[in-house]
């Protein structure tokens, strides 16, 4: 008898998509994820590296040292209570969304093989980081703002804390927050209960949920997640003769479209096609623009962007195409504020983690 699909978690919408049971990992259906600008709880992704730690809010206490001059122990009312409250609209996303398509090029084994769902924005609320460190007082030789989390993963036959780091300038910047709460309700667990990093603009790796410190450092965290297995190799390099210290540390997202529906594979009536999507960019930088293809590329045209213009949240967008009875290949591909834009193919993006895909998004559908 055929294994039936893993059981979407408590709190968790019933086409949510489990990529992997322990630790958890799944997100929804791109075409749920493409309802409202803001991903609600039940359908935001959930990236695990390890088992959901459970901790007493209570009894919760954030350090904060380093090359600080003032070392800090906060509560989560320390922080409600000693520093201004900031709500933003962000988007974040997992390295490895569409690492699917990079498995059709070539095998990539032992990684979670998200399609396009690892990916959700929603409204976090919190104490801006650079508030918290300002206090503490920054020490003029600190140059990296280092996370600690409180779940505990085993690697290469150790165990540790989940951990990252983050540029001090980045760190500083007035888009980074503590977060304690999600689309105006307290944190879940499932997102990083009581208090996480969220980290506009970066790979979601770097927002480490479930946190516990803060180290201000000279140089970038020497957690396994920071310097080893969160690096980008061009392809023709493999995991048997990767050199780790050559590998580049990932940091800022690239832009990205992704068309949410038509799905892939459908069948359609004949007429007008609404076709649907994401985009965004990282770095701060807004997406300017959408291009979508009905003929895999050959010819294009301009997609209507949807919502404010935003330089840390995703921009929704749509298309109509007129396609004849046949098959077809939709293609999107998104250009933001500096003219950066998506390459062609994926040969050329693949690499041996499935990191950063944002090579043009196809979707073949059959018109009767």
């Amino acid at each position: 008898m055929q294994d039936l699909p893993p059981e979407p978690p408590p709190g968790k919408h019933p086409a949510f998509i489990v990529r992997a049971r322990e630790p958890l990992n799944g997100g929804p259906p791109p075409e749920l994820l493409r309802r409202s600008p803001v991903t609600p709880a039940d359908l935001f992704f959930v990236r695990s590296h390890g088992a959901i730690p459970q901790i007493d809010p209570a009894s919760y206490r954030l350090s904060v040292g380093g090359m600080v001059r003032r070392p800090l122990e906060l509560t989560l009312a320390d922080l409600r209570e000693q520093f201004p409250r900031r709500v933003l609209a962000a988007t974040l996303q997992c390295a490895g969304n569409r690492r699917d398509e990079l498995l059709a090029v070539a095998d990539i084994p032992g990684e979670v093989p998200w399609g396009a769902e690892a990916i959700g924005s929603a409204e976090w609320a919190g104490a801006p980081l650079r508030d918290v460190l300002l206090a503490a007082g920054v020490e003029a030789a600190a140059a990296h703002a280092a996370f600690a989390g409180l779940d505990e993963v085993e690697r290469q036959g150790r165990r540790f804390t989940y951990g990252g780091s983050i540029p001090l300038e980045k760190a500083l910047g007035q888009e980074v927050l503590l977060a304690y709460e999600m689309n105006g309700a307290p944190l879940a667990p499932l997102h990083g209960a009581p208090l996480r990093v969220v980290v506009p603009g970066y790979i979601g790796a770097r927002s480490v949920k479930w946190l516990g410190a803060i180290r201000l450092q000279p140089e970038p965290s020497d957690n396994y997640f920071q310097a080893h297995a969160y690096k980008l190799f061009p392809p023709q390099v493999s995991a048997a003769n990767a050199d780790w210290e050559r590998g580049l540390a990932l940091g800022e997202l690239s832009v990205n479209a992704v068309i949410c529906s038509p799905e892939r594979g459908r069948a359609l009536g004949a007429g007008q096609l609404l076709v649907r999507g994401y985009a965004f960019a990282g770095g701060g930088r807004a997406v300017e623009r959408v291009d979508v293809s009905a003929d895999g590329g050959a010819t294009w045209l301009s997609a209507e962007l949807l919502g404010e213009r935003s330089r840390w949240a995703w921009r929704f967008w749509e298309a109509r195409l007129d396609l004849a009875p046949g098959a077809h290949r939709i293609v999107a591909r998104a250009w933001d504020a500096a003219a950066n834009t998506q390459p062609e193919q994926l040969r050329h993006v693949w690499n041996f983690k499935g990191y950063m895909n944002n090579a043009w998004h196809r979707v073949d559908v059959t018109v009767e």
